[in-house]
């Protein structure tokens, strides 16, 4: 695909990915002198073993446009910072990821899954000693602040952004994408670059975080289900979840309904309709603002953005429920999943 795409295309199908990206002027130089830029996005699996919806559709949908801007894309399966006592459930949580992207159309080509334990055991003698240079330039304190509580904090934790800032560097990333929450992790990336002299620093495009479902929430969260749509869901959850998200009529700053929206279903399908149910007329969306106008005017009422949105969600998730129940190789990891 990108052999028919000029770089200016390729970096805008890139951007497109990206809330913020870092690095942006040095984008466009990177695509012009090299085609086939590599490109890191990380997984950390959950003990449950559960996908949230934005690990599922979201990666699928934002590494298939990597694919088609002519990177070579890996995903790193970091199964070594979880804290799990049971290495085995972690690697079937990884298995079970990876079925989920195969069942929702992720890229075969140009598409490489990684195990962090296997990666850095094979160069142990590389990637530590690059751990510790890069613990050298930041303090304790200034580690403990990335942190939601930095008064409490455990050891192993400080090393979470040291060991992902490694990663990128460890496997010689171009770009990388992460979400706009690790963006000290970025920072810190490029500025150890500029310490040892590395004239090619890694892009970094910061994607969108999906708030959770309730009032306030900013982020999804793995130990409350209600506050999020996972990958492993019915079709009887999301409609119950999405009924009970907060979704305050005529309010579209911090809705999480229209959030989704944005996020995943335009992007998936390119469109959204709402059908009210009572018979009145039905609207089709292809842009969030007109939608975000509509709503805020009254035009949607949340009852019927509700309906629409777990009806889209629901479609996109058949593809996994089928995949699962048609594929008996896939069920083994699946059978794993808490």
């Amino acid at each position: 695909m990108a052999a028919w795409m000029g770089v200016e295309e390729r970096g805008e199908t890139l951007r497109s990915t990206a809330e913020e990206l870092v690095g942006e002027d040095e984008l466009l130089p990177l695509l012009h002198g090299n085609p086939s830029p590599v490109c890191l996005n990380s997984f950390e699996p959950s003990v449950s073993g559960r996908v949230n919806i934005w690990q599922g559709v979201g990666k699928v949908i934002n590494v298939n446009k990597m694919v088609r801007a002519g990177c070579r894309v890996k995903i790193l399966i970091a199964d070594q910072r979880t804290g799990a006592k049971d290495s085995s459930e972690i690697r079937a949580a990884g298995r079970h990821a990876i079925e989920v992207w195969k069942a929702l159309g992720m890229s075969s080509d140009g598409v490489d899954f990684l195990w962090c334990s296997e990666e850095t055991s094979r160069r142990a003698h590389e990637y530590w000693p690059l751990v510790m240079g890069i613990s050298r330039n930041h303090r304790v304190r200034s580690l403990a602040s990335m942190h939601a509580d930095p008064e409490n904090v455990a050891c192993n934790q400080l090393l979470e952004p040291l060991m992902k800032c490694a990663d990128i560097l460890f496997l010689e990333a171009d770009i990388c994408q992460m979400g706009v929450d690790q963006r000290e992790v970025s920072m810190m990336a490029r500025g150890y670059c500029e310490h040892i002299g590395r004239a090619n620093k890694p892009i970094f495009l910061l994607h969108h975080v999906l708030p959770g479902f309730k009032e306030g929430q900013q982020r999804m969260s793995e130990s409350d289900p209600l506050s999020a749509i996972f990958m492993e869901d019915t079709e009887s959850e999301v409609t119950k979840k999405i009924k009970k998200a907060f979704c305050p009529p005529k309010i579209t700053q911090g809705n999480p309904c229209l959030e989704y929206v944005e996020h995943i279903v335009l992007p998936w399908f390119r469109e959204f309709e709402v059908v009210p149910p009572d018979g009145g007329n039905s609207r089709t969306y292809v842009g969030i603002e007109e939608l975000r106008e509509d709503y805020g005017s009254g035009t949607v009422h949340p009852r019927d953005l509700k309906l629409a949105l777990a009806k889209a969600i629901n479609q996109i998730l058949q593809l996994v429920r089928d995949h699962f129940e048609k594929n008996c190789e896939a069920k083994g990891p699946c059978d794993d999943v808490k």
